[in-house]
Parts: structure tokens; sequence; C-alpha cells
């Protein structure tokens, strides 16, 4: 008799700690639908934004009697379009999203080149993007900026974020959907990591990515925004360098930081990193 009790109790303990996994992982999967969802509309956002910068810019092409070189670069531009639109659809898992916003970030730099061909001028250097906008193309300057409340890092901005940080105004910062409200980027969760490694990834070895922000990429929680800025430094450079090399055009420079990543665990954008103690 007892030895039956203890069978209907433990086959009770089996089937309520079953039912609870099974729910748990239904959890779980929801959740990774509605992230993946929220990060697929920023990344369609930037996809959309490409497509109206390259029809602008048909005008400028069209009109200027371009030669060989105008024409590789915008040919380049419109490839970039849509192979994002491809990668996008294509996407099942959030980590996928890196793989569009990567195309982006080299579209975005041939749209630069393009310009500056069309108005006679050297071609721009090959820089990460702008920190407050990847969407805004490749950085120029790197200028000394601070949120409310934190301390002043040097990140890479674009000339008209630029010109907003030294007259003292607000830069443009990118927005992204965290549950019901838009918030800066940085500021979206981990759901957001690949999203911004397909920007930044691929500079991680060059030494044009401020040292913050490499860390974060390369090392996971703890590191880079927070109170690891110089272990995040020393630790995410080594790393960077380990992880395969790469150049500043942006054609190498390893994985940074995988398909998951630390990008904005833990310490470093949220939970006292970026906010708290930048």
């Amino acid at each position: 008799m007892e030895l039956l009790i203890l069978l209907v109790l433990l086959g009770g303990f089996v089937a309520v700690a079953t039912v609870r996994q099974r729910k748990r992982r239904e959890e779980l999967e929801a959740e990774r639908a509605t992230e993946l969802a929220a990060v697929k509309r920023a990344a369609d956002e930037d996809v959309t934004r490409f497509g109206e910068e390259l029809q602008r810019l048909d005008i400028d092409v069209t009109g200027s009697g371009f030669g060989e070189p105008v024409r590789q670069d915008y040919q380049r531009a419109l490839d970039s379009y849509e192979q994002a639109k491809q990668s996008l659809d294509a996407v099942r898992r959030n980590e996928e999203i890196r793989h569009v916003t990567e195309v982006l970030e080299d579209g975005r730099y041939a749209i630069a080149c393009v310009r500056s061909r069309l108005a006679g001028e050297p071609l721009p250097q090959r820089r990460p993007p702008c920190f407050f906008n990847p969407a805004h193309g490749p950085s120029t300057i790197d200028v000394s900026w601070a949120p409310p409340g934190g301390e002043q890092r040097d990140v890479p901005v674009c000339p008209a974020d630029a010109e907003r940080v030294a007259a003292g105004a607000e830069p443009d910062i990118r927005t992204v959907m965290n549950g019901p409200q838009r918030v800066p980027y940085w500021q979206g969760g981990p759901a957001y990591s690949p999203w911004a490694q397909g920007y930044f990834g691929s500079y991680a070895a060059s030494g044009l990515v401020p040292a913050f922000l490499l860390g974060s990429m390369m090392m996971g929680p703890g590191l880079g925004w927070g109170g690891g800025f110089d272990q995040g430094y020393d630790e995410g450079f080594d790393a960077g360098q380990d992880s395969g090399g790469g150049d500043a055009g942006g054609d190498g420079g390893g994985d940074a930081g995988g398909d998951g990543g630390g990008f904005f665990d833990g310490g470093g954008f949220d939970g006292g990193g970026f906010d708290g103690g930048f």
C-alpha cells in the first residue's frame, strides 16, 4: 500500500513538473516570437529608409552624366537594398537579423561614395556607422558625449549629429520598440544585440569601434559601458584580434560577438551600464 501511495505521489509530481515545463517552454517561445517581431520591425524600418535614400539619390545620379566609378558604387547600393530585403524575408531567428544590417551598413557606405564622387570630393574613410543612428551612414568624427546623468565617452558620429552635440542640442537617436514604447536602441534589451552587431561588428578589430562598445560586443555581460570600461577595452580588443582580424574597409573582422552576443546584456547598456554609469 505504501509503495502504491509513493508511486501515485511520484506520478503526480512528474505530471505537475511536465505541465510546468511545457508552460514555461510555451512562454519562452512566445517571448522569442514577440522579440523577433520587434527586431524585424526595426530592420524593416531600416530597409525602408534605405530604399527612400536610394530614390532620392537616383534623381542626382540620373542627371549627373555619371561615369563608371559612380555607376559601380550606385549599383552596389542597389544590390545591397535587394539583398537586405531578401535577407529580411528569410529571417526566422533573432540572430539572423544581423545579416540584414550588415548589408545595409555596406550599402550606406556605397551611397556615401556616390555622393562624394558626384561632389568631386575624396572618397569617405570607411568608419563605423553613426553611433546615435546607424541609418545616418558612416561616421566622420568622434565626439565626446554623455547621456543624462552619465559620464563623457567618445563615440563615432555623422556630421549632422556632430553639429548637434557641439551646439548642445540632442542628437538624432535611433529608437526601437521595447514593449509598448520606443526607446534608444541601446535600451532595447538583448534582443537587439544582433541588430547592432550587424552594423558595428565588422569594425571590432579595426580600432575604430569605441572601447566600451567593443568590450560589450566581444566579451558579453558586464563589460564595456558600466564599471568594466578598462577591462572591456583590454579583453575586448584582444578578443577582436583573435576572432579573425579584419580591416577598416569592413570586409573582415571576425564575428564580433557571435550569434547571441552580450551587446546589451547585464552591465553593458542596461542595468547600470549605459544609463547608470555610461
